[in-house]
């Protein structure tokens, strides 16, 4: 499955068996993925496979209903905790499609979360002196953290808002759905770096990505394939090549014929 776990104090990130509907629908259909501690994986696959449910249920939103299975983070099962409580765990994501919040400056809204996921105020000085840092390590323009969160804000600019974030959390685990979608190359570019600047030997990442183009520059360790709503193909960063090279067509005639008969029996 996943690589070995150089820290030796097992996996970080666990999920087992994990079904999730949608609206009655069931679209995860039994994930078994590991993340260890210092490891970046790229979850692909082609549209409809279930990415996205994944990162969603894993968050906790409400309209994703996890049926069966169960998802340890640290050996602790997250599925029955609120949302909140995941992301002080030190779970994050970072979403395909940011929401603007009119009215909110991005500034306060990070010393918001950052006093959140610690426990405890951050005092100004501190909080100003760790932003200025974080956001001259992304090349982001400090005028940034005056504006307000996501509004008005270009498709790079909410993905760059959406690494600061992370960086400034500093999650154990984060979750990112799509970063790279509708991106430039110049904007691409520039996520890929920060994304790369937060790789770490305590912190699993798992890099949601529909193309392979991202992981030019965000190269991982381990690359998962999704499809029909279950994991069917894991390797190195040469199976993202692979994909490229021959499309997600292959993938279809391989596991499509599986999946219906599977579903047949069930029936």
């Amino acid at each position: 499955m996943a690589g070995s776990n150089g820290s030796g104090a097992g996996p970080l990130f666990v999920i087992e068996d994990l079904h999730v509907s949608v609206e009655g629908k069931e679209i995860l259909k039994g994930v078994d993925l590991v993340v260890n501690r210092g490891e970046v994986q790229a979850l692909m696959g082609p549209n409809g496979s279930g990415k996205s449910t994944l990162a969603n249920a894993l968050m906790g939103h409400p309209r994703y209903v996890v049926t069966q299975g169960r998802a340890r983070f640290r050996g602790e099962d997250i599925l029955t905790l609120a949302t909140d409580e995941r992301a002080r765990r030190g779970l994050f994501l970072a979403f395909q499609y940011p929401i603007g919040i009119p009215g909110v400056v991005m500034g306060n809204f990070l010393r918001t979360a950052v006093k959140a996921r610690r426990g405890e105020d951050v005092p100004v000085r501190e909080f100003r002196k760790l932003l200025d840092e974080t956001m001259d390590l992304l090349k982001m323009d400090p005028s940034f953290a005056r504006r307000y969160v996501n509004e008005g804000f270009s498709g790079g600019e909410k993905k760059r808002a959406e690494v600061l974030q992370m960086a400034l959390l500093r999650p154990e685990m984060a979750v990112l759905d799509e970063t790279d979608s509708g991106l430039d190359i110049d904007a691409l570019k520039t996520v890929a770096e920060g994304i790369d600047a937060l790789r770490g030997p305590e912190r699993g990442m798992l890099v949601i990505t529909h193309y392979q183009r991202l992981l030019n520059y965000v190269r991982p360790d381990v690359v998962q394939v999704l499809f029909d709503g279950r994991v069917v193909r894991t390797g190195g960063a040469e199976l993202a090549l692979e994909l490229e090279a021959k499309g997600y067509e292959w993938i279809t005639n391989e596991f499509a014929p599986a999946a219906a008969g599977a579903e047949e029996g069930a029936a």
